[in-house]
């Protein structure tokens, strides 16, 4: 959207003022329904302080989720739907969903369609969004339509938030770890390293150990930072090619004990987004294209795929989840009992509760064996660094007390 000062006169005055539109064309038309007869018209230079940068989607999830539950909220109560999508505009706190709404609400006045107008805004609503509402349009029934939204969306983001509190702490505590042992190498063992050369005698074996780390974090000190930066641009060149992001999210599913949390992570939210589609009655192969696109993983994506490809071949939906490691039993055989008693989005339903469950008594379990696993992992490695420092000193002072 571009934007465009003008100078134009209604019945009283002259008047002068910004108009938002796509075009110079657009702005004109939209004065002209206020009654303002144009008489010059601009569009205004963007500057680089007026440029929204965002990476990814710029709305907070949970900014997201309030927000379809307070439409829900005003679509049951009977207010309609551009009433509804001007008062939340107002009150939305992402200024980059605010915008949208704004923008969406003159769409509507154009008598465009809710889905349709969101569409024009895939930053901020997926794909899922937007196929629930257009299915809830169909049916009359949109403010259930984001009731459910807001539930799915609720869900994914609560156990996506367990498995990042789970896998952040030992990464936290691994840089303290880390940060702590380069401060000791690089300040406090170089000033005891000149006085045990003066020692004459041979060191111990674990401070001659440290002695040579020291001098290696001291001498090649870059090594590390280009270590560093070289393991972080393989992983991203990695994400970026599709082969190499299956084999990363190959090894991450196999990872001990995270690789578990992952998986049930990446099941959960696989079924609970098969569930919401099935039961806005959207078709079974754009459910699948969806899913695939949102399970977050490549190795489940393909096996989606792949089920995807076998009902347009009239083959079966489970074949290729049965033969998957990924893919539990339970998978496969709860969408089988589903398909037969015509109720797959309840049962997709109540997997994805199972696995959410799952999750939320992993990281729990998780969180509270690795806190002293790494309290024990960080006093170890000071400990030794302390105790290759104090090790030559109790031998000098013996060698005194003896003379």
């Amino acid at each position: 959207m571009a934007r465009y000062k003008y100078e134009g006169r209604d019945r009283k005055k002259i008047r002068t003022g910004i108009a938002v539109a796509n075009s110079r064309k657009e702005a004109v038309a939209k004065l002209r329904d206020e009654g303002i007869r144009v008489i010059e018209i601009r569009e205004m230079p963007v500057t680089t302080l007026q440029k929204d940068i965002t990476f990814g989607n710029p709305v907070k999830r949970d900014q997201f989720i309030m927000f379809l539950r307070q439409f829900s909220t005003l679509m049951r109560a009977g207010v309609t739907i551009v009433d509804s999508i001007h008062i939340l505009s107002q009150q939305v706190e992402s200024k980059a969903l605010r915008k949208a709404l704004s923008e969406i609400a003159e769409e509507l006045r154009k008598g465009n369609s809710l889905s349709d107008s969101l569409a024009k805004y895939p930053k901020i609503f997926e794909p899922l969004t937007i196929n629930l509402v257009k299915a809830g349009e169909m049916s009359g029934n949109i403010d259930d339509s984001l009731e459910s939204l807001a539930i799915h969306y609720d869900k994914a983001y609560q156990t996506k938030q367990k498995v990042v509190s789970a896998m952040s702490y030992p990464v936290v505590v691994g840089v303290l770890a880390i940060g702590v042992v380069i401060f000791l190498l690089s300040s406090i063992v170089p000033m005891f390293a000149d006085m045990f050369e003066g020692f004459g005698g041979e060191l111990p074996m674990i401070t001659q150990i440290v002695m040579g780390a020291s001098d290696f974090v001291m001498g090649y000190w870059y090594l590390l930072l280009l270590g560093g930066f070289g393991i972080a641009a393989v992983i991203w060149l990695m994400r970026k090619d599709p082969r190499g992001n299956m084999i990363l999210d190959t090894m991450l599913l196999k990872i001990p004990i995270f690789g578990k949390i992952l998986q049930k992570s990446a099941l959960a939210r696989l079924t609970r987004t098969l569930s919401s589609l099935f039961s806005s009655s959207v078709p079974i192969l754009q459910c699948l294209t969806m899913t695939e696109k949102v399970v977050g993983n490549a190795v489940m994506s393909k096996v989606i795929l792949a089920s995807r490809d076998s009902l347009e071949r009239g083959g079966s939906l489970t074949e290729p989840m049965r033969k998957h490691w990924a893919f539990p039993p339970l998978i496969p055989h709860m969408i089988a009992i589903g398909e037969q008693t015509g109720s797959l989005d309840h049962m997709l339903s109540k997997v994805a509760e199972f696995y959410e469950k799952e999750v939320e008594a992993e990281t729990d379990r998780l969180k509270a064996l690795i806190e002293p696993l790494m309290i024990v992992f960080l006093a170890t490695i000071v400990g030794t660094i302390v105790l290759a420092i104090m090790m030559p000193m109790f031998e000098m002072f013996q060698n005194v007390d003896k003379l």
